[in-house]
């Protein structure tokens, strides 16, 4: 039996090479597959178009794709049409995966104030995409409804370093009023993936991927320049700031075994400034 990585990028690459590592034979679609590492097995395919020919001995479906702009049209082709194709693709196979798995984000809540979500807060995006996003889960839950919602913050690490830039460049600025942040480290993301489908029994339909510590922005943005030996941001208003202001709990993921590396944004930070991890080839 074999696992598919449907969008595979650099987290599903991530989520591949751990799957691998695990025993699992790791199929990886995406259009450039010819970038994936060997021990993932390319499959040349577009998700908005026509998909090639898929295994027929799938057991587990993750779907990593992402959206290549942030508009309404984009998100729908990424994350409603591409998983649709997929489980067309399987089930002309005869293929009926035994766990699928959806990367979706905490862009389907709308909160504003600061307060704490997690998986019981009604979803209600303040944004058209993050519309798109409630859509896409809906429509996966309506024709699989055991399948996985793992709902992630801003995820960082390897190559994902807007944040760094920012301060670095002194473009960076601490929001005022406050803002809560939300982030997980690409590696705590890619691990919660394969155990959410590979070791818990009878996992929830929807979690949220987030590390320990929903931070201020602020509070981010001082540490990064402490650490980079830059000067502290100045405070004012920030358009780049989006997501609303929430504080989102882990406590449903943690729940089923899941640990993390890097448990807040100081550790994950210091590891990628010490250059742990790296981009995949």
């Amino acid at each position: 039996m074999s696992w598919l990585i449907a969008g595979c990028g650099d987290l599903g690459t991530e989520v591949g090479l751990r799957a691998a590592a695990a025993g699992h034979v790791v199929h990886g679609l995406r259009r450039s597959a010819h970038l994936l590492p060997p021990a993932i097995r390319p499959i040349a395919g577009d998700l908005g178009g026509d998909l090639p020919e898929l295994p027929t001995d799938v057991e587990v479906v993750i779907l990593t794709a992402a959206a290549d702009r942030r508009d309404v049209d984009a998100y729908r082709r990424a994350y409603v049409d591409g998983p649709g194709r997929v489980l067309d693709a399987l089930a002309d196979a005869g293929v009926s995966p035994r766990r699928v798995l959806f990367v979706g984000s905490t862009a389907v809540y709308g909160v504003t104030d600061g307060s704490w979500v997690d998986e019981t807060t009604p979803t209600e995006p303040a944004t058209a995409t993050g519309a798109v996003l409630v859509e896409a889960e809906r429509t996966l839950w309506n024709r699989r409804p055991d399948a996985i919602s793992l709902r992630l913050a801003g995820v960082y690490g390897p190559g994902r370093t807007r944040l760094l830039d920012q301060v670095r460049q002194g473009r960076a600025v601490v929001p005022d009023p406050p803002v809560h942040t939300n982030r997980i480290h690409r590696d705590d993301a890619a691990a919660a993936i394969v155990h959410l489908v590979s070791a818990v029994e009878k996992p929830a339909t929807c979690y949220l991927g987030v590390d320990d510590d929903p931070a201020e922005r602020g509070e981010v943005l001082r540490f990064l320049a402490a650490q980079l030996d830059a000067p502290p941001p100045p405070t004012g208003p920030d358009e780049r700031s989006r997501g609303g202001d929430k504080r989102c709990r882990n406590d449903r993921l943690r729940a089923t075994g899941a640990t993390f590396t890097y448990p807040t944004f100081r550790e994950g930070y210091r590891a990628l400034l010490d250059g742990v991890g790296a981009r995949h080839p």
